[in-house]
C-alpha cells in the first residue's frame, strides 16, 4: 500500500526588508543614492521571479516610519526615486498581471508622490498574477496606532461591539487587511532584527536573515530560500505529530 504523504507547505507570502543600498554604495566609493538606485533595479528582477517560484503575494519594505531621520538631501531623493520608479515601472507591472499596494501612513507624503501611488493603484487593481505590497512611511506600530485609533471611533459611535472585538476584527482595520500573513521574512544585509516592520503579521512567520546587500540580492538566492523553507513544520503552537 503507497504511504500517503501531505504535500510540501508551499511559500505564498514573501515579505522582505531590503536592507544595504546605502552601505553597498559607500564600500564603492560612491554617492548612498546610487545604491538606492541599484536596489530599486534588482526589485525589478525579484518581481519577475516571484510567480515562478509559487510566491503570490510579495511585501516590500521601502520607507519606513523611521527613515525621515535620515539625511534631508537622502530623502528628498529617495522620493524622487520612488516617484520616478512608479512612472517607469507602472505599464510593465501591468502588463504582467501585477497588483500593486502601498500600506503606510501616506499624510506626510507629498502631493504627487500620493497621487502616482493611487493611480497605480487603480490601475492594476484587477490584476492577479502577483500581488506586490509596498510599505512607504510604513511602521508597525504606527500601522497598529492608527488602527486602534479607527476602531475606538467605531466602538465609540456604535458600530462596533466591544465584545466583538477579535484578532481578526483587529486585523480588519489594519493596512494588510487584505492580505494573507506573510509566511517568509527576509532581512538583507546581515542585520538581525525586524525594524518595526509587520509586527502584528509576523506572529507565526519563519525568517531569514541573511548577509547579502540588497543591491547583490538575487533571484538565485530567493529561489534557495524559498525551496529550504518549503516544507517547513510551522505548527502555530501546537505539538509536532
Amino acid at each position: 500500500m503507497a504511504i500517503e504523504t501531505e504535500p510540501p507547505r508551499q511559500i505564498n507570502h514573501v515579505a522582505i526588508i531590503m536592507d544595504g543600498n546605502g552601505r553597498w554604495a559607500t564600500r564603492r566609493g560612491l554617492p548612498r543614492l546610487v545604491g538606492h538606485r541599484k536596489g530599486a533595479e534588482r526589485v525589478r528582477e525579484i518581481v519577475d521571479l516571484c510567480p515562478d517560484i509559487g510566491v503570490r503575494y510579495l511585501t516590500l519594505y521601502a520607507f519606513s516610519t523611521e527613515n525621515w531621520k535620515r539625511a534631508q538631501a537622502e530623502v528628498a531623493g529617495l522620493m524622487s526615486l520612488f516617484r520616478r520608479y512608479i512612472l517607469k515601472e507602472a505599464d510593465k507591472l501591468n502588463e504582467n498581471g501585477v497588483r500593486v499596494r502601498f500600506i503606510g501612513d501616506r499624510g506626510r507624503l507629498d502631493a504627487k508622490l500620493i497621487d502616482l501611488m493611487a493611480r497605480l493603484e487603480e490601475k492594476t487593481a484587477a490584476n492577479d498574477h502577483l500581488n506586490l505590497t509596498i510599505a512607504l512611511n510604513y511602521g508597525g506600530r504606527d500601522e497598529v496606532t492608527r488602527a486602534v485609533r479607527t476602531l475606538a471611533v467605531d466602538v465609540a459611535e456604535g458600530r462596533v461591539a466591544p465584545d466583538d472585538l477579535s484578532e481578526d476584527a483587529i486585523g480588519y482595520y489594519l493596512d494588510t487587511r487584505y492580505l494573507p500573513d506573510p509566511d517568509l521574512i527576509i532581512r538583507t544585509s546581515g542585520e538581525k532584527r525586524v525594524s518595526n516592520f509587520l509586527l502584528w503579521q509576523a506572529a507565526y512567520a519563519e525568517f531569514e536573515f541573511v548577509e547579502t546587500l540588497w543591491p547583490d540580492f538575487s533571484g538565485a538566492e530567493l529561489t534557495r530560500i524559498v525551496e529550504g523553507c518549503t516544507g517547513r513544520d510551522r505548527r502555530f503552537g501546537a505539538i509536532a505529530g
